[in-house]
């Protein structure tokens, strides 16, 4: 390992190499691989993991809800760190939103956020960039040579595990994965908006209401988001989740 990696990083490769037999299906591999990055990574307020589905983009595993509305924003606005990253192979780093130029709307968007500085790495499998590793801080430089590193290190065996997941998971193409995935997302995006119109909430407050039900009864959070969307779907009261202050 070299010089000057953070400490925690030779825990989190490991527990990186375990989620692959601990998690029950790619989407639940890759939402490991978010929270591990923003636990290890000291300057990450938030990180999603993109993935590209022939021409299509989108979110497949967040830390937080934030996370999913910074990807989300550079979908619709077409630009942005992690869609450059996507687009040509190589690591963006963002260290200071407000002194850019580059993507047009965007860093002002993330800057509404309170998001200061981005760094998006690609993920490489059979030497094409199927995804990006999106990592968000609120500080201006956040981002140090080792953490830099840390997150290179981490993006590469996340890459690994994506490809090994392809033979894990019932071996089945990465196209049917992504697939299974953004169904996944779909239901989470789904609860989130019945969770907004009952609670009057934000995004970010119905995904931490939904995220603390899943903790609380030791389930995943899809599963959580699907009970939910069917309570709804057959007319039926929702009690959970409680709002979040």
């Amino acid at each position: 390992m070299p010089d000057g990696i953070s400490p925690l990083l030779n825990p989190a490769l490991s527990e990186l190499a375990g989620l692959l037999l601990s998690t029950e299906s790619f989407t639940e591999l890759l939402q490991g691989v978010a929270e591990l990055t923003v636990r290890t990574v000291d300057p990450a307020a938030t990180c999603g993991i993109t993935l590209a589905q022939q021409d299509r983009v989108f979110t497949v595993a967040a830390a937080d809800e934030l996370a999913n509305q910074l990807d989300e924003q550079q979908y619709e606005l077409g630009d942005g760190p992690c869609l450059q990253a996507l687009a040509t192979g190589e690591v963006v780093n963002a260290p200071d939103l407000g002194a850019e130029s580059r993507w047009a709307d965007y860093p002002s968007t993330a800057m509404s956020h309170g998001i200061l500085a981005v760094h998006s790495v690609p993920l490489i499998v059979d030497g094409k960039p199927v995804g990006v590793l999106n990592v968000y801080a609120r500080h201006v430089n956040a981002f140090r040579a080792v953490d830099r590193q840390s997150l290179g290190l981490l993006a590469g065996q996340a890459a690994i595990a994506v490809t090994a997941a392809l033979r894990h998971y019932d071996e089945v193409t990465l196209s049917d994965h992504l697939r299974i995935a953004l169904s996944s997302r779909s239901v989470i995006d789904q609860a989130i908006g019945i969770v907004m119109a009952q609670q009057r909430g934000t995004a970010a407050q119905a995904f931490a209401a939904l995220r603390t039900i899943s903790q609380r009864r030791n389930i995943k959070l899809r599963i959580v988001a699907t009970e939910l969307v069917e309570t709804i779907s057959r007319g039926e009261p929702a009690t959970e989740p409680h709002p979040v202050s």
